[in-house]
């Protein structure tokens, strides 16, 4: 009887034992984790499983990267990493230059890059690095301003409010001065809106008053008053450019419509297809549903369809013959996209304002995110 009490009390000891090193085990890790050394992780970019985006401040930019993940840039609350399973949350308490996020992109070595209301940062997998405050890997090049070239994968980004770009060449990013400048006002005239890569390689660049077309040697500008719709609005206020897969370049503004450059002819493209009130003012006030007039989305899928985001009444699709109008949520108010984008799989995806992002199913739109 005591050898049995001898053996139930060593086999008690052995567990209790055990059960203390796996805790201890346990401890160490979680405090490897939360090293500040190794990863600062304040609240803002801890992981969430809920199944949506929790911004409200709208979506700006999308990515799906070479990881299968999903980056999302918002308008005023930093950025998100979807893995599949999760939500991170980032901002500028982890390093973004500024919680609105206009671009993001991927470069040859898997970095990601997001272009802000404010500067450049990139993610090497690991920490978020404002690389225009001057603690860049890189280091931004402020002297080659006026070094403009063109490669295959180089990386485009807005400058700000200023009359510029940022180019990153897979080594260095540099500041590039467009050829002309804005004046002194507080808004600039040539603060970048969008950007969009040509067939040939070449890089068009819609600011406020002109698109910018550079081919590695000379520049294209169209302006409003090349356009003949300098006296009615001043300025062309684009808000999207695309050029498509048959090299026809697409110019949405907030209050004219589409514009379409077609080789040396160009149409307003809205107005060819009665998609303009005939009370427009041609500026940013409110637009009627069937209008096409504040366009700041623009896509192209993979069957050749075209695709508008307009503020005021939704998605539209141009198949080559005719325009088919879509409202994303029937029971959201929000009209406005931000953004059309097609992931690797072949999902067209329409990021809005209102902070979800939306998926095309080939009749109606479904949230995804």
């Amino acid at each position: 009887m005591n050898e049995i009490l001898k053996t139930y009390k060593t086999i008690f000891l052995i567990i209790i034992l055990l059960l203390n090193f796996s805790c201890a085990k346990k401890e160490a890790a979680n405090i490897e984790l939360v090293n500040p050394e190794v990863q600062k992780i304040n609240p803002d970019s801890i992981n969430e499983t809920n199944d949506k985006l929790k911004f409200n401040s709208g979506i700006r930019s999308i990515l799906h990267d070479s990881k299968g993940n999903y980056w999302f840039g918002s308008h005023k609350e930093g950025v998100c990493l979807f893995d599949g399973k999760s939500f991170a949350y980032f901002t500028v308490q982890d390093g973004l230059s500024n919680n609105q996020v206009r671009r993001i992109q991927e470069d040859d070595n898997g970095n990601i890059w997001f272009g802000t209301g404010n500067g450049v940062s990139s993610y090497d997998g690991e920490k978020i690095i404002n690389q225009t405050q001057g603690n860049s890997l890189f280091g931004l090049n402020m002297e080659k301003q006026n070094n403009w070239a063109l490669t295959k994968n180089d990386l485009w980004f807005n400058a700000g409010n200023n009359s510029g770009v940022y180019r990153f060449d897979g080594k260095e990013l540099a500041y590039l001065a467009f050829p002309i400048q804005g004046n002194n006002d507080p808004f600039n005239l040539f603060g970048v809106t969008s950007f969009s890569r040509g067939i040939n390689n070449n890089i068009w660049i819609g600011t406020y008053a002109a698109a910018f077309g550079y081919d590695g040697k000379s520049f294209k500008i169209i302006d409003g008053k090349s356009l003949g719709y300098y006296v009615q609005t001043k300025t062309l206020h684009i808000r999207s450019i695309l050029e498509d897969s048959k090299g026809r370049l697409w110019i949405g503004n907030n209050g004219i419509g589409v514009l379409l450059v077609d080789g040396d002819k160009t149409i307003n493209f809205s107005e060819e297809h009665n998609l303009i009130h005939s009370n427009s003012s041609g500026g940013g006030t409110y637009s009627p549903p069937g209008t096409l007039e504040h366009v700041f989305a623009i896509g192209e899928d993979s069957h050749g369809n075209i695709w508008f985001g307009d503020r005021d009444t939704g998605a539209w699709k141009y198949d080559g013959k005719s325009m088919t109008n879509y409202i994303i949520d029937e029971n959201n108010p929000v009209k406005h996209i931000w953004e059309i984008y097609e992931d690797k799989n072949g999902t067209l995806l329409f990021a809005m304002e209102s902070g979800g992002v939306y998926q095309f199913n080939g009749k109606t739109f479904e949230r995804k995110f």
